[in-house]
């Protein structure tokens, strides 16, 4: 249990950093005595480096070993959320937000390559089971998080509260982590080992499958979260608290799910469970667009959002535990690969989601459906489930 509470708390550096300071784009707006625009590009650039650490780092980690440039990041981490804090200029808050999300990317991709070396099998499946719940629930649970800190404070709090959080973790990484990557199985370093592992990984066509699976389902969450207070409270009038209830209901439905798998792939295979799980999601996707069409009452509306997350919930650990399954020798890179996607992907839904109008719960319904056929798609046709069942055995 231990352990998995500090992977978890490693993963939800990354959405915490991205999202706990969205309630605070106004006060940074006339604090900094800038644009609306410009603010946005401060989430590009943590995004973008996201994306890049876990690339970069991911792959380092397969040389180096797991535990030296966790603690290093985490360290540097605090550093710039400290100097964050006490940014005076725009121009210096988007440099520091890309190296912010450079440096909390660590804890993402070191806490799954860590995780693969250790475990195999079943018990891969179930320990990333509860690790993602952590992935699913801290994007919906971190603005929230966000605006309570800006009733006691500026800004700025937040960012001293985000050195805080990584202070905690660098000082538990320090005592606690050991490490998972013996040298006699660590890869040589430099610039052809890391493409090596690369164009290994992306000549793979059941990993990239994978992939693209997770990063599409993970896309229904990301139309959800960027969607979910224009249309229940601009659209159908909710208040505060219906709408935190009903965020709750999303949130408690993927974690309920995700908790479920965990305890079903000790004896189902992930790609059985992937086979039922893909076309329930699509499913409950188009009675949630019918529904939005028609313009059923918007509690249809939220029984759909909360099925439809619950179905996330068997998809989003699935996915990634056969795809590392399959790349111990390269763990870091596989990770890295997978969790960088995934971001990108979700910052390009967001904007693709708002594109459509937030009139109506139409828009939002249809990227879910997209991307939920998307995801069985990807499925079906690249990962291929029937070889994934025939050429890894379970135990």
């Amino acid at each position: 249990m231990g352990r998995l509470l500090l992977f978890g708390a490693l993963v939800a550096i990354g959405p915490l950093t991205i999202d706990m300071y969205l309630a605070a784009f106004p006060a940074v707006v006339e604090d900094l005595s800038t644009t609306e625009a410009t603010v946005q590009l401060t989430l590009t650039a943590t995004l973008v480096g996201l994306a890049t650490g876990q690339l970069l780092i991911g792959a380092l980690s397969d040389s180096f070993g797991r535990r030296r440039p966790l603690i290093a990041s985490l360290t540097l981490y605090v550093v710039v959320s400290v100097a964050i804090a006490v940014s005076s200029s725009i121009e210096v808050l988007l440099v520091l937000r890309f190296v912010q999300g450079l440096t909390g990317a660590a804890g993402m991709v070191l806490s799954q390559a860590m995780v693969r070396d250790l475990y195999s099998g079943s018990r891969l499946a179930t320990f990333i089971s509860r690790l993602f719940l952590v992935v699913g629930v801290a994007p919906i649970l971190a603005p929230t998080l966000g605006a309570q800190f800006l009733i006691f404070g500026s800004w700025r709090t937040i960012f001293w509260a985000l050195g805080a959080f990584g202070l905690l973790l660098a000082v538990l990484a320090l005592v606690l982590v050991k490490e998972t990557l013996p040298p006699e199985r660590r890869r040589h370093f430099g610039p052809r080992t890391l493409w090596a592992s690369y164009r290994v990984l992306l000549s793979d066509r059941r990993y990239i499958g994978l992939v693209l699976t997770a990063c599409t389902a993970m896309g229904c969450l990301f139309a959800y979260i960027s969607s979910a207070t224009f249309v229940f409270q601009g659209l159908y009038g909710m208040s505060t608290q219906q709408y935190a209830f009903v965020f709750a209901a999303g949130a408690g439905a993927l974690t309920v799910t995700s908790q479920i798998n965990g305890s079903l792939v000790r004896t189902v295979h992930p790609a059985s469970v992937l086979r039922v799980a893909l076309p329930s999601m699509l499913a409950i996707a188009l009675a949630l667009l019918t529904a939005a069409l028609v313009d059923l009452s918007v509690w249809a509306i939220v029984g759909g959002i909360v099925l439809l997350m619950g179905s996330v919930g068997f998809v989003m650990p699935n996915s990634p535990s056969i795809a590392l399954a399959d790349h111990g020798e390269r763990a870091g890179a596989a990770a890295a690969l997978l969790g960088a996607t995934n971001f990108v992907f979700g910052a390009l839904i967001s904007p693709v989601t708002g594109l459509f109008g937030v009139d109506s719960a139409v828009p939002m319904a249809a990227i879910m459906v997209v991307c939920a056929a998307a995801s069985w798609f990807f499925y079906t046709v690249l990962a291929r489930p029937q070889d994934i069942l025939r050429d890894m055995p379970w135990e």
